[in-house]
């Protein structure tokens, strides 16, 4: 066989030279990168996730908040249609039903003030639906604390803006009359400070193995 002339030879020389140069500075290791960024070189563990609500998470919401104003109306309505108004049925203990009229807040607070209330309660609602919107992916438990929150709260003022009251029909003695609609927003306010104070469990991602 002819060998190749002293030139031709001498470049490869240069060039495997340089190819096992590049390889001993460069650290072994694995670059893994899953996706990638609008540059293609930024890993996407330096990239920001969007935090904004997906579908699988407004359908959740959607239910939830579906649920409880259904819930809340169906009740208000089996009461009026059942109790007189200030008429009461005695249930178990302190607990009865007791069909009366409210125009303010949750549990009777501000009665003397429904247009302002109505206008905060809507304002409300829109806020949570914003929020939503973009952050409703920040926690898998915000879909149900805000399902409950906007659910509870869309029934009450339905029922302000229709009638200009709500029915509470809740009473524990101790405690002024409330109904479902203000349950579920207790309910959420509480499920939803839980999940902003409680401690999050983070994900471990697995960490390339160096070759041998």
């Amino acid at each position: 066989m002819n060998e190749p002339a002293p030139r031709a030879r001498r470049r490869l020389d240069d060039g495997a030279e340089q190819g096992e140069r590049a390889l001993t500075a460069r650290p072994l290791g694995l670059d893994v990168r899953v996706g990638s960024s609008t540059d293609a070189l930024t890993p996407v563990s330096a990239a920001k996730r969007s935090l904004a609500a997906r579908t699988q998470q407004w359908i959740g919401l959607t239910a939830i908040a579906l649920a409880a104003l259904a819930g809340d109306q169906l009740t208000k309505e089996l009461v009026s249609s059942h109790l007189s108004l200030d008429g009461e049925a005695q249930v178990v203990g302190p607990l009865s039903i007791h069909h009366v009229q409210n125009s303010g807040i949750a549990f009777g607070l501000f009665a003397s003030a429904t247009p302002v209330v109505t206008a905060l309660t809507a304002l409300a609602v829109g806020w949570m639906l914003v929020f939503f919107a973009r952050s409703g992916a920040r926690h898998p438990i915000l879909p149900v604390a805000l399902g409950l929150l906007i659910g509870g709260s869309a029934s009450n003022l339905i029922d302000r803006i229709r009638l200009g009251h709500v029915t509470d029909f809740i009473d524990l003695r101790f405690w002024p009359a409330f109904n479902l609609a203000d349950s579920f927003i207790v309910l959420g306010v509480l499920v939803l400070l839980a999940a902003l104070l409680l401690p999050q469990r983070t994900r471990v991602r697995p960490q390339p193995v160096p070759d041998a």
